[in-house]
This record gives structure tokens, sequence and C-alpha cells, in this order.
């Protein structure tokens, strides 16, 4: 399911919803447990997991550049700095699971931006898959969602 996209001022929101037949808690264990984390963004890991701590991530050239943990309430709430922009994941119980919404906020949007939004819908879909047993040819599903991607990108331009 592609992502509901509104064109901000400067940039966009960006909103993904999956319905998942596990609980928030297993869910979110797979947002703030490194061990986890790994197996869907391998360059991302928890530093301090509390509210005005940081997630780390691990930069090509051998850097570690830190995001700053934004909000955090208990099985509810997760969001951290995205650099300038942000990325915020929801999880609301439901009878046979949970919601889980992943919101970016793009401050400016840019010839990388589908390049993002592609990655976020993938690794959300690598997570559902990993907690259902399943794999995901990852850069095959990558490639067909920027494809997606930057056509809504270029329709959220033209508004």
């Amino acid at each position: 399911m592609i992502a509901k996209i509104e064109k901000k001022d400067s940039g966009c929101i960006a909103r993904f919803e999956r319905h998942l037949e596990h609980s928030v808690e297993a869910v979110l264990s797979w947002l703030t447990e490194n061990e986890k984390l790994a197996k869907w963004f391998n360059e991302l890991r928890v530093g301090e997991l509390r509210e005005g701590g940081f997630m780390k991530f691990n930069m090509p050239d051998g850097t570690v550049e830190e995001l700053e943990i934004t909000e955090l309430k208990r099985h509810a709430v997760f969001e951290f700095s995205w650099w300038a922009d942000s990325v915020r994941f929801e999880l609301a119980p439901e009878s046979n699971g949970c919601k889980l919404v992943l919101i970016e906020r793009i401050e400016k949007i840019t010839d990388h931006t589908p390049k993002d939004l592609a990655g976020w819908h993938v690794c959300l879909d690598v997570i559902v898959a990993l907690m259902d047993g399943r794999t995901i040819a990852r850069m095959e599903e990558w490639k067909k969602w920027f494809e997606e991607y930057k056509q809504v990108i270029g329709e959220v331009i033209q508004r």
C-alpha cells in the first residue's frame, strides 16, 4: 500500500499504514531492539532509548551520525529526527493485532525524496515479512516502489 503524501509549504508529509497480525509490543521490538533493527535497516541502531536519547546511523564512510529521539511514549509513539526531517512510528492495538503508521515529515522535496520513500516503504514490508516468517527481494521491491514514488512526488510538486 503506497504512502499518502500531502504537500506542505516547502516539503511534504508521507504517511504509511500497515495492519499487522502481531501485538504492539512485538512490533515495537522490531523498531527498538538493535538485533532486530539490524535485520531490516542495517545502518540504524538505538543509542539511548529514551526521549532526548538518540539513534545511531552508520554512514558509508565509517562515521556515525546521532539522530535525536524526539518523542517516546510507551507502546504508542517512537519518533526521531532524520537530519532536517523526522520519522515517527505510531502503534495502536487492533482486535487481530495492531496498526503501524510511519509518518515522515520532509522539510524539502529533493531528487532523493522518492528514494527515501521507497526505502521506508520496503522497510515496513520487510518488517511485516520477517514477523510473518517470510523474506522479500528487497532491491527488486525497492526499484518497483522507487518508480511509483518518483511519479507520486512529481504529482505532488505540480500541485
